[in-house]
């Protein structure tokens, strides 16, 4: 396949989505991800019905998750739409999810101590504290830090939406103390690359991540994203309500919380415990 040619082709789908479909930008790049793939596996830059239904069975056999399947489906016929055809495509059932191999406290707390300078402490901490994503975390800018309040303001967060959440007193300490020594000025971005100062990429907080991890010898896959399930578990361990993990994480309906509920093993223990009857 032209590579050339599928670079083209991806710039205009990907203009297509922001202007004619006013997708985000973030929506947008995973859909020009997903598309990119697809085609470079049908061979095809116009593929027909056969041919986008032999590339989902294909991705059903290699028990492709369940989000892979419904964004490559999503941006295939996004595509098609745009190429001015209209392919409706089924989406598999979505499978109840057990969050696991979340961080615990002390694992969350060996990964801060990791961190060998005052940049790389208050990132992990913004991350473990506040449970924001990778993407908002690179779109920080200094007026969105409320020190005095213990906030974050997170603007155009996923679907766009507008949030405020909570820091703790050690994430704020650890933010003056790296402002102090990296001081920033309204309009600039909180964290920026140490040569040239420009906006992180969310591949900088995975490779930063990578780093801590090695460092404080955690033994397994840690990522950005693992910070906010991480939260949200340790948060409901200790005894916070559902609307509380729903309003720091910034989902949007209350069943998206309860995944965390059903994975949280220590809580429901905790809960049979207390609430045992006595029959003897």
């Amino acid at each position: 396949m032209d590579h050339t040619k599928l670079q083209r082709q991806l710039k205009r789908f990907e203009e297509h989505l922001i202007v004619d479909r006013g997708l985000s930008k973030v929506t947008v790049q995973g859909y020009c991800r997903s598309l990119s793939i697809a085609l470079r596996r049908m061979r095809k830059f116009i593929p027909q019905y056969e041919h986008i239904k032999s590339y989902i069975l294909w991705m059903h056999e290699k028990e492709y998750s369940y989000s892979h399947i419904v964004n490559s489906s999503l941006a295939i016929e996004h595509y098609t739409r745009f190429k001015g055809g209209e392919i409706q495509i089924g989406r598999p059932k979505k499978p109840k999810r057990i969050i696991k191999d979340t961080l615990s406290e002390s694992e969350v707390t060996r990964l801060i101590i990791a961190a060998k300078n005052i940049r790389e402490r208050s990132m992990v901490c913004l991350l473990a504290y506040s449970g924001i994503r990778n993407q908002e975390i690179c779109n920080l800018k200094l007026e969105d830090i409320d020190l005095g309040g213990n906030r974050i303001t997170v603007l155009g967060g996923k679907n766009r939406k507008d949030r405020v959440v909570n820091m703790s007193a050690h994430c704020t300490r650890a933010l003056v103390e790296y402002l102090r020594k990296f001081p920033k000025n309204t309009g600039e971005y909180l964290f920026s690359t140490l040569r040239k100062g420009n906006r992180l990429a969310t591949g900088d907080v995975r490779k930063l991540i990578r780093v801590l991890t090695a460092r404080a010898q955690i033994g397994r896959r840690v990522f950005p994203h693992l910070f906010r399930h991480s939260l949200a578990t340790n948060l409901l361990n200790r005894g916070a309500s559902l609307m509380t993990i729903k309003d720091q994480l910034g989902h949007a309906h209350l069943s998206t919380v309860l995944q965390y509920l059903a994975s949280t093993v220590a809580r429901s223990r905790s809960e049979y415990e207390h609430f045992l009857p006595a029959y003897q």
